[in-house]
């Protein structure tokens, strides 16, 4: 069996938070070239380059950033082991970091996210948004803890990950009061000639959305596409066009919105999926998330 030397790992781990080997050598009071020899020796254990020279400074390479995460752990749990030890109360939270795509809504992020803040025990989240192919990548960099995504991991080649599929809803549109004061005509016909407010081009969402018009002749004008689903509602609620929404986020809409629901697009689902690295789900905060969409969300 090997083992990993916590010496080793623990002067990484200084130079790292000193900034510099000088520092760190003074912080813990050993000569530079001892430390430097510890930090190759810890490297050759690992097989991986950790720090590297860039100009006058280190810089932490992805295996060193790996390597800092799980080194800062180690030593916070060490310090509150001794504090636990001696009856001091350490109140650390939990820590979940999730990344989520920059495609799904965020009244709908809030509603499957809002179970892990309940928790009995105190947990601190970290909320990472960007494109599914950044975050899988911080995913299997060990980054984050868990990706929400309204796509699955695709599982083609490269490391593994498992989709656990927290549910599935149908599609409604919405619009302001204003916007349907001038499209008095019944749904759907309302849409065709009306401004709406699509997803961005080359979304998956966008073309499953256009297949849905096109299919029964509507022509609706484009008022805009969006990335970002918040700010597209934003511009629904001033009117601006119809848009799509999830048919469980009815009640938020109006309450934060001011819309109302026009219709059901039928035929159209959204599906969100919990990307991991691991089968088998273990993070308490996860679990609580898990549980909420399958009995609540999208029951």
């Amino acid at each position: 069996m090997e083992w990993l030397n916590y010496h080793h790992l623990l002067y990484f781990w200084t130079v790292v938070r000193e900034g510099t080997v000088t520092a760190a050598a003074e912080t813990l009071r050993i000569s530079q070239p001892a430390l430097s020899t510890q930090l190759r020796q810890l490297e050759e254990s690992l097989g991986e380059q950790l720090l590297r020279r860039a100009g006058r400074r280190l810089e932490l390479t992805d295996a060193g950033r790996l390597a800092f995460r799980y080194a800062d752990e180690i030593f916070t749990l060490g310090r509150e082991f001794q504090s636990e030890l001696k009856g001091r109360p350490t109140g650390r939270p939990l820590r979940l970091v999730v990344g989520i795509s920059d495609a799904l809504p965020k009244l709908m992020v809030h509603r499957l996210l809002r179970p892990a803040l309940e928790l009995p025990e105190p947990l601190r989240l970290s909320c990472r948004e960007r494109g599914l192919p950044a975050l899988l990548d911080a995913l299997f960099a060990h980054e984050v803890d868990l990706v929400l995504s309204d796509a699955p991991h695709p599982g083609r080649g490269g490391p593994r990950a498992f989709n656990h599929l927290l549910g599935e809803c149908g599609q409604d549109f919405f619009a302001a009061p204003s916007l349907l004061r001038r499209h008095r005509r019944a749904f759907p016909a309302c849409l065709d000639g009306a401004p709406m407010l699509l997803p961005s081009e080359g979304s998956r969402a966008r073309a499953a959305l256009e297949r849905w018009l096109e299919a029964r002749g509507l022509r609706p004008v484009v008022a805009g596409d969006f990335d970002d689903s918040a700010l597209l509602k934003t511009f629904g609620a001033e009117g601006e066009g119809f848009f799509l929404a999830p048919a469980p986020m009815a009640a938020d809409l109006a309450r934060t919105y001011g819309v109302r629901r026009v219709g059901s697009a039928d035929g159209l689902s959204e599906r969100i999926y919990a990307v991991s690295t691991e089968r088998r789900l273990v993070h308490p905060g996860v679990l609580a998330i898990l549980k909420s969409a399958q009995e609540e969300v999208f029951a």
